[in-house]
């Protein structure tokens, strides 16, 4: 790694009703409409809508995960934003992996 490469992301996911992540991660995969998207540390801009699916977060003591249905996503090199809403079925935070 480059030493102006970032080594982790600032993951923030916003639901309708509160902010359900905000922590730094090594690696997020998320759904969009064309497949998953796996974003690392130093990612390229991007603007992406969210399908319905699984986001899968890496952190240093493990990965968690929880569902969403739809929603929108702005990836930067040091920071993924993600606004969306949880499934139905879906607890309030994100389950172990």
């Amino acid at each position: 790694m480059s030493q102006d490469m970032p080594s982790s992301l600032h993951l923030k996911v916003i639901t309708p009703d509160k902010l359900l992540v905000d922590e730094e991660v090594q690696e997020v995969s998320i759904p969009s409409l064309e497949g998953y998207l796996g974003i690392l540390p130093g990612h390229r801009h991007l603007l992406t809508a969210i399908g319905q699916g699984e986001i899968t977060y890496k952190q240093s003591h493990g990965e968690k995960r929880f569902s969403v249905q739809g929603g929108y996503a702005e990836v930067l090199p040091e920071r993924v934003l993600v606004f969306t809403e949880l499934r139905k079925n879906e607890t309030n935070r994100p389950n172990e992996g």
